[in-house]
């Protein structure tokens, strides 16, 4: 089960090296303390965003050199006609965009028709009024902190006012809905972020990218630790 207290950090796997899954993923799943509560799976179709990346197989991949869970990103068009196909190879979470969709309400509860855990991610231009209507559906909202399509951007600060609104947002409602931001999570982003609201984070380079992926996802997770902190003052 996924730890849904305090930070959780999801290794992305599109920094990971796919010529050496299993060497890659090893070290950071199995470091002790542990330092990956799951791994964050970005799915993109050459038209939403402007990248092709990883499908379904991916999914099964991971899960064979892997008992960490799987939660899927689709940066597609039509994301309804993926559903099948990734719960069935073992996502516990579907996010989708909200501005993929004219019927996010309808798709977010196809999603969780299929068993998975529902989330809406938002692009950095996308108002979080979009979600009015479907907020009770969602146990997680993704706040990009990039615009979405490649890795390795840098953190755009305007979104943390977007992640503290979005949390008192879910404090007035009295959810339990949490956070999530992917783009730019680094050791010197990643409190500021928490201590805005965030409480899952993404990160790609900043783990997989270097030298020691399990001593660099400690390091994130400390650096949020100690926002998280900050954060509740």
């Amino acid at each position: 089960m996924v730890n849904q207290k305090g930070v959780q950090v999801a290794p992305s796997l599109l920094a990971a090296d796919f010529g050496n899954l299993a060497g890659c993923l090893r070290p950071v799943e199995s470091a002790s303390p542990a330092v990956a509560d799951f791994w964050h799976l970005d799915v993109m179709d050459g038209h939403f965003v402007p990248n092709i990346t990883m499908g379904p197989m991916m999914v099964a991949a991971v899960r064979r050199v892997s008992a960490l869970p799987v939660e899927a990103h689709l940066m597609v068009w039509e994301p309804e006609k993926f559903l099948p196909a990734f719960a069935q190879a073992g996502v516990f979470r579907i996010l989708v965009h909200a501005e993929s969709t004219v019927h996010l309400y309808q798709l977010l509860q196809q999603v969780r028709e299929h068993g998975c855990q529902a989330g809406v991610a938002l692009n950095p231009g996308t108002p979080l009024a979009v979600l009015e209507e479907v907020w009770p559906l969602l146990d997680v909202l993704l706040i990009m902190t990039v615009e979405p399509g490649f890795g390795g951007q840098a953190f755009i600060p305007a979104m943390l006012d977007k992640i503290a609104r979005a949390r008192r947002e879910i404090a007035r409602r009295g959810l339990q809905t949490l956070i999530e931001v992917d783009g730019g999570i680094a050791p010197d982003t990643v409190g500021s972020a928490t201590a805005a609201g965030a409480r899952i984070l993404v990160a790609g380079t900043a783990i997989f990218g270097q030298p020691q992926a399990a001593q660099a996802a400690a390091a994130l997770r400390q650096a949020a630790e100690r926002g998280m902190g900050m954060g509740r003052r």
